[in-house]
């Protein structure tokens, strides 16, 4: 090799570090940039003072860079963590091997002794350090130990293939990789799937091995049979056959790479249909499933933040995937990464998708079912209130008013022959007396049903009820009915709530309003009964719904429906949608 080429050899992996350094100093990994522009920069010197004749001084210089903030750039690639055994062990070995070889750098054979050593201490400490680190890390690390392994890996088949001279300008070419990487391994990291290219390379240096052995395999069994200058048609032939096993050997060995480099990987097909077969309404079986299929550590489902079923121990490094059924998100599940993984593969993330609906559905069931549990409590409960209620005004009502005519009427027998004039007055007090319980019988009867339903039906009720509505200070309300000519026949549940909220929502427009107008609207559409309430708020004051409108949600949630209230410029509106099945 030329002085001249072997310059420019060393010129372009010292360049690269500097540049690669520099983009990292706006990082988080500023330090193991400074230290990787700084041994950058020492080459150039080593290499401009062997261009000068310096020789003492470049490779001392060149020794120094390599041995000595190279080193440390990679050590604290890509963030300076807390200390632990591992990181002080490997910077003691870095410092001692670096003194070593700076001290003796004109003994090749020491300086070469202290490089592997070094390389072998930074390459297993880039291994503990993936196995300990949190995603990014692990995804800068997985960089850079693409660029020294593929470095490392094509410098060797260059020295074996070529010539020494050849094989320098290689290796020179490949390191050159180095300082881009590890800028890509901190800024970009998830440019590429890094796992797929590492499994590519490992795949295709042994494949190219393979295919080498076979090829000089086959030359050297016809040296033996006599044939010491095969022609090149049996070269040809042989070339031929060892490449037909190229593409058969590499489809092969990529799953077992992946499978040796990142642990096991299910067939993504049969784990979905194992998945999807153990499916239920049980959660947490649903998460066993997934991570027997799956081989992974870790999975649980949530909604709204609350953490809902769990399986297995829970990690650090974590997928999550949003669970959700048309336009609305119903949940997330969230998937431990098996160790040494970045992210999850392209078949985990298709499994994952498949059964995504389905774990859905299971969300919205369990929902639904808290929702029906919630919904018939407050339904119980509203029954045991109205019936505590109904007890109190017949006890301390209705009770005392027949009890008082019963002893009115018998003080009216005691008096009758003797005093007719007491006994008289005493019947008029007996029949005032059973006034009152015929009307405190009608009130208890109209809390149950307002008689006016089952006498008039609905809308003509509603009409009824309108009229005689007043505003606060004493004006008429005009109230504009709208309805179908006939209404099909509504459960009674349902006839009694409308009732309930139209009547409610009128009067509240009559008494907090300010106006004098208000529209009642009512259909039926879809198998529901919409009921809309609009007043002319003209009053300009602040609105807060109160307890009235809370019992026209409660009346609603009733039998299913829902409600809502709105305000604007235009007055308030109160909306109740009712299923009718």
């Amino acid at each position: 090799m030329s002085n001249a080429v072997a310059l420019a050899a060393g010129v372009l992996p010292a360049t690269s570090l500097v540049v690669g350094g520099a983009a990292l100093l706006p990082t988080r990994s500023r330090l193991s940039g400074c230290l990787a522009a700084t041994s950058g920069a020492l080459v150039l010197a080593a290499l401009g003072a062997w261009a000068t004749g310096s020789d003492n001084f470049a490779v001392a210089t060149f020794t120094v860079a390599l041995l000595l903030p190279l080193a440390l750039s990679v050590l604290v690639y890509p963030t300076v963590r807390r200390g632990h055994a591992a990181d002080y062990c490997a910077l003691v070995l870095v410092l001692a091997a670096g003194a070593i070889g700076s001290v003796f750098f004109g003994d090749g054979a020491v300086v070469g002794a202290m490089a592997l050593a070094l390389a072998l201490g930074l390459l297993a400490h880039l291994w503990w350090r993936f196995e300990n680190s949190d995603e990014d890390d692990r995804l800068a690390v997985l960089w850079l130990s693409l660029s020294v392994v593929t470095g490392a890996i094509v410098f060797g088949h260059a020295a074996f293939l070529t010539t020494e001279a050849a094989a320098g300008v290689i290796a020179a070419v490949v390191f050159a990789t180095v300082g881009p990487v590890m800028a890509i391994g901190v800024r970009c990291p998830r440019i590429v799937d890094v796992r797929a290219l590492i499994v590519t390379v490992v795949v295709l240096v042994v494949v190219v091995i393979v295919y080498i052995s076979l090829f000089v395999g086959a030359v050297a069994t016809l040296d033996m049979l006599g044939q010491h200058d095969p022609s090149i048609g049996v070269l040809a032939l042989i070339g031929a056959l060892a490449a037909a096993s190229f593409q058969p050997l590499r489809v092969m060995l990529r799953g077992v790479v992946d499978e040796m480099l990142f642990g096991d990987r299910p067939d993504p097909l049969d784990a979905a249909a194992r998945v999807v077969g153990r499916v239920g309404d049980d959660p947490v079986l649903a998460l066993r499933a997934i991570r027997e299929a799956l081989v992974l550590p870790y999975a649980s489902l949530s909604a709204e933040g609350v953490e809902l079923a769990s399986s297995g121990t829970a990690v650090t490094h974590v997928r999550r995937l949003t669970l959700q059924l048309g336009d609305d998100e119903v949940g997330e599940i969230v998937v431990g990464l098996r160790p040494g993984d970045l992210t999850l593969s392209a078949g985990d993330e298709r499994v994952l998708r498949i059964v995504a609906p389905l774990l859905a559905q299971t969300l919205r069931a369990r929902k639904l079912a808290g929702d029906l549990q919630t919904s018939r409590g407050q339904a119980i409960a509203a029954i045991e209130e109205e019936r505590r209620r109904l007890r109190r005004d017949l006890h301390d009502g209705l009770g005392p008013t027949l009890s008082g005519i019963a002893f009115t009427a018998d003080a009216a027998r005691n008096t009758l022959r003797r005093q007719p004039e007491s006994a008289d007055e005493l019947l008029r007090g007996l029949r005032a007396e059973a006034v009152t319980a015929v009307g405190e019988i009608r009130r208890l009867v109209y809390d149950m049903r307002p008689p006016a339903l089952d006498e008039l039906g609905l809308v003509p009720a509603l009409r009824q009820r309108a009229a005689a509505m007043r505003t606060e200070d004493g004006r008429a309300m005009r109230v504009a009915v709208e309805a179908p000519e006939a209404l099909p026949e509504l459960p009674a549940a349902v006839e009694t709530a409308a009732y309930r909220i139209a009547t409610e929502a009128l009067t509240n427009a009559a008494r907090h309003s300010g106006s004098d107008e208000a529209d009642l609207r009512i259909g039926v559409d879809a198998g529901s009964l919409s009921v809309a309430i609009r007043d002319g708020g003209r009053n300009g004051r602040a609105w807060t719904p109160g307890v009235g409108v809370s019992s026209m949600r409660e009346r609603a949630a009733e039998v299913g429906g829902t409600l809502t209230v709105s305000q604007g410029d235009g007055g308030s509106r109160v909306e109740a949608l009712l299923p009718l099945a």
